[in-house]
């Protein structure tokens, strides 16, 4: 498998420091998204990852691909994760600088939906996730795509996988208790 496959296993991590954000999946398509025409734009944006319509899975096979990735090879659940992420970057943007827990702080989006996605696993997890966006794109606040996308991609990970995601959950909820008890 080259370094443009992702398979279930690989799932994206979040950028290594000092990794240009121009080569990490994620970087690629946050800048294919940004550069999308308003057609492509708007039909990742109404895309819906349980039901996509023949023009948004188009739309998202385009930017995949110009995004370097290797769609052709995916598995069904991973589909359905990349098609959540490329929805979110459409729908609220990409802030790869940025801590996701501070992000959501800064949102204000409240501890019991913060809590709530933390503890969601499967398709639970995966229906909090949209509507988190949205509370996002309303309050003008772009989430880091390479936290968060690897907690969509891990969401239901075993093993090693399984531990990263917890380590990253905790770290999500620290940053985010963090910046609320700063601005209290």
């Amino acid at each position: 498998m080259n370094t443009l496959e992702i398979s279930e296993s690989d799932a994206p991590q979040a950028m290594p420091a000092g990794a240009s954000a121009t080569g990490h999946p994620i970087g690629k398509l946050a800048g294919v998204i940004d550069r999308a025409d308003p057609g492509t734009r708007a039909a990742l944006a109404r895309l819906d990852p349980e039901d996509m319509r023949p023009h948004q899975i188009a739309a998202l096979c385009r930017s995949l691909i110009e995004a370097d990735m290797s769609p052709d090879t995916w598995h069904p659940g991973t589909w359905k994760r990349w098609a959540l992420v490329a929805n979110g970057m459409a729908l609220a943007g990409h802030d790869g600088t940025g801590r996701l827990g501070t992000q959501f702080a800064t949102a204000g989006v409240s501890e019991p939906r913060v809590t709530k996605l933390l503890v969601s696993r499967g398709d639970a997890f995966l229906q909090i996730v949209p509507r988190l966006l949205r509370l996002l794109a309303g309050k003008q606040v772009k989430p880091n795509w390479y936290t968060l996308s690897e907690l969509i991609h891990k969401n239901d990970a075993q093993g090693q996988a399984h531990e990263a995601a917890e380590a990253l959950r905790l770290r999500i909820a620290g940053d985010y208790f963090s910046a609320v008890g700063r601005t209290s």
